[in-house]
């Protein structure tokens, strides 16, 4: 959220934010020009109440979903926000298949896009048999983030039969299957690519950009804490294919990871809205997918903008701990780590222009700390 209201706020676009979290530290934002709480238990219908009262008090903004939940609640009542809000309108079907592993497996299988073989177990059973014909590790993830337990991992990498079996309680569902077993494709971070891009209502690239994880958080499996753009034409040309055949439009976050054992990328997660890292990818005339959107949905020229060759972007807090763990694990060597802040040009919380909100962030992050040692005790 923060980067969105960045992004547009420095160019004089009023951000409204509006979402469950009543504190934060980005609400400390000088760009934002209101933070809005939805109450933790508002139904659907006194959300989407509240939020057509805004868009008829603003005067029909850009509406940006910043989650999956979000993603999907927008396109679910796509019909009644259309009028007060301006939107890419998706087809229908297609934001909730690609918000979800399931769908987006069989799209991938639809349209010929490598990805990792993957299976869907409906009990313990299948799991268990699951094990007894793959070998490890095997890689666990919900099938919908939003209907897993609130305390459960996204991602599992288990190494052994119980550990899958662990990962799998504590990812299922009680009244669904929600759990994909995936195979899992070795390598380190930097064997992750992403793609962040903006399609119009043809489904064409008007901006794409793409680069590669250096480090995650969590380690090994989370959202980017470092990463740097590089180009690469085949996950800009996959990507580009598999959105035109499937008539995307709107922001585009996706990831892949090269498979060395038989040269592809195959694709990992697609998120059908922005990301969190999209203030990595921008452009050498300040474009990033974010603006690109702006100005097609009020009716202006997209100009073309180019890769930022080497650009970095830095997630601070998040990745000095993980940078701590791939320290004890042997993965990084002091002078490497060093060096991989060369080419830093911003961070997800430090701006100059906008300080308070990496002021507020330390002593949240004290406090959480406290409070997790306390839980422990």
């Amino acid at each position: 959220m923060l980067g969105i209201a960045r992004s547009l706020g420095r160019l004089g676009v009023p951000v409204h934010r509006v979402g469950r979290e009543s504190r934060a530290p980005a609400a400390a934002s000088r760009y934002f020009a209101s933070w809005r709480t939805i109450p933790a238990t508002v139904t659907d219908e006194h959300a989407l109440e509240l939020l057509t009262g805004l868009g008829r008090e603003v005067g029909r903004p850009i509406l940006v979903a910043a989650d999956d939940a979000a993603c999907v609640f927008v396109d679910d009542h796509a019909d009644l926000l259309e009028p007060l809000f301006l939107l890419p309108r998706q087809p229908a079907g297609l934001v909730r298949a690609l918000s979800s592993k399931r769908g987006m497996y069989e799209l991938c299988k639809e349209h010929g896009i490598p990805t990792p073989p993957s299976f869907f177990p409906e009990s313990e059973r299948e799991v268990l048999a699951h094990a007894q014909q793959n070998s490890f590790p095997v890689v666990l993830k919900c099938i919908n983030a939003a209907d897993a337990p609130h305390s459960a991992p996204r991602v599992v990498i288990a190494q052994n039969g119980e550990e899958l079996i662990d990962g799998y309680r504590q990812m299922q569902t009680p009244d669904m299957s929600n759990v994909m077993l995936q195979e899992y494709v070795p390598g380190t971070p930097e064997t992750v690519w992403m793609f962040n891009g903006y399609f119009d209502d043809r489904s064409e690239c008007r901006i794409g950009f793409t680069g590669k994880k250096i480090r995650q958080s969590p380690p090994y499996t989370g959202a980017t804490t470092l990463g740097v753009c590089l180009p690469n034409e085949t996950v800009q040309e996959t990507t580009e294919r598999f959105m035109r055949g499937i008539g995307y439009r709107g922001i585009l976050d996706i990831g892949y990871r090269f498979d060395e054992r038989d040269g592809q990328y195959k694709l990992l997660d697609v998120n059908p809205r922005i990301g969190g890292t999209f203030r990595l990818f921008v452009g050498d005339n300040d474009l990033d997918v974010l603006r690109a959107m702006h100005l097609d949905l009020t009716g202006r020229e997209v100009p073309a903008s180019g890769l930022p060759d080497g650009r970095r972007w830095i997630v601070e807090p998040l990745d000095l701990t993980s940078s701590i763990v791939y320290r004890r694990r042997g993965d990084i060597r002091l002078g490497a780590w060093l060096r991989s802040f060369r080419g830093v040009r911003e961070a997800a919380w430090f701006a100059l222009d906008d300080p308070l909100p990496f002021l507020a962030l330390w002593p949240r992050l004290a406090l959480d700390r406290v409070l997790s040692l306390m839980g422990r005790g």
